[in-house]
This record gives C-alpha cells, sequence and structure tokens, in this order.
C-alpha cells in the first residue's frame, strides 16, 4: 500500500514538474537573463516592465541615476495633455552606459507626469541590437537607448541615445508633431 501511494505522489509531483517546466520554457523565451560574454555580468533581453531595474543586478545603476536626476518641471508645461492617446517603446540595453545613465533620467520624467505604466513597453536588447521574439527587429534600432514616441500606432519621433538638448525639451518637440 505504501509503495502505491508513493508512485501516486512521483507520478503527481513528476507532471507538476514537467508543466512548471515546459511553461518556464515558453516565458524564458521572450523575457531572459543571460550573462554578457564581454561583462560576466547578467543582460536582460526581451520585453521587462520597470519593476526589473528592483532586481539588485541593476538597482545599483538604476535607483541612484533616478535620485539624482531633477525634472524641469517648467519645461513640461501641457505634456500631460499633449501625452494623451501616446504610447513609449523603450529600446535599451542593460549592458550599455548610455542606457544605465539615460533610462532612470526618462522615467523620473514619466513618474512625475504621472504617465501610466501600461502606456510603455520596455525592451532589453542584446548588443547586436537583438531580441528574438519582440518587435524591435521592425524598430530600425542602430544605438540605445532609443525611445519611440507613437500616436494612434504610427511614430511621431524619437529620441536615439541621449537628448539633444534635454529629456523635457526634446519630449515636448516631439509631442507638439501633428
Amino acid at each position: 500500500m505504501k509503495s502505491i501511494v508513493f508512485i501516486i505522489l512521483v507520478l503527481i509531483f513528476g507532471i507538476n514538474i514537467f508543466a512548471q517546466g515546459t511553461s518556464a520554457v515558453k516565458d524564458s523565451t521572450l523575457n531572459k537573463t543571460v550573462i554578457d560574454s564581454v561583462s560576466g555580468k547578467p543582460m536582460l533581453i526581451g520585453y521587462y516592465n520597470r519593476k526589473v531595474f528592483a532586481d539588485s543586478n541593476f538597482s545599483w545603476w538604476f535607483r541612484p541615476t533616478y535620485q539624482i536626476y531633477t525634472v524641469d518641471t517648467a519645461a513640461l508645461k501641457n505634456a500631460s495633455r499633449l501625452l494623451k492617446n501616446v504610447d513609449i517603446i523603450i529600446v535599451m540595453g542593460t549592458w550599455c552606459s548610455d542606457s544605465r545613465m539615460e533610462v532612470p533620467h526618462f522615467y523620473k520624467i514619466l513618474d512625475y507626469l504621472k504617465f501610466p505604466s501600461d502606456k510603455v513597453k520596455l525592451i532589453m536588447v542584446d548588443r547586436d541590437k537583438k531580441a528574438g521574439g519582440t518587435i524591435v527587429n521592425d524598430l530600425d534600432i542602430d544605438r540605445v537607448p532609443t525611445i519611440i514616441f507613437s500616436r494612434a500606432g504610427k511614430e511621431i519621433g524619437r529620441i536615439i541615445e541621449y537628448p539633444r538638448e534635454s529629456y523635457e525639451i526634446d519630449m515636448m518637440r516631439i509631442l507638439r508633431m501633428k
């Protein structure tokens, strides 16, 4: 009797473990952490949300860079009105020093504006600016970070690598485009 119970438990746990393993493989194809062959540090590839920056592998650069940035609130007059019906795609590399410097600054601006997080798509790319299973191949990305603004599904502008003047001024210039 004990052996029958043992066999049943083994089967139940075995099926459960197999099922979890299968779903984990599907999920990891879009959101995966790999070791960067250049730095030996973790590198993210795929779709993410900003919660990933709470991970200690990334918070060491995200948090202090976010905190030191001062938002130019005067430059953002009417920004909330202009941001209606706007979606934003941020393409970055966790391996890239420009991404590690610029993306936290941009998130601080979005937080100031109370921009809805569901309107921001964050795509992490490898050193070749690729992220299999994402739309990144259709976005013509040469440098990161690239921040793309779209309205009604049509791109209205982008900030590539770093702003020309400031994120606030560059963003307002883009948002005023028809």
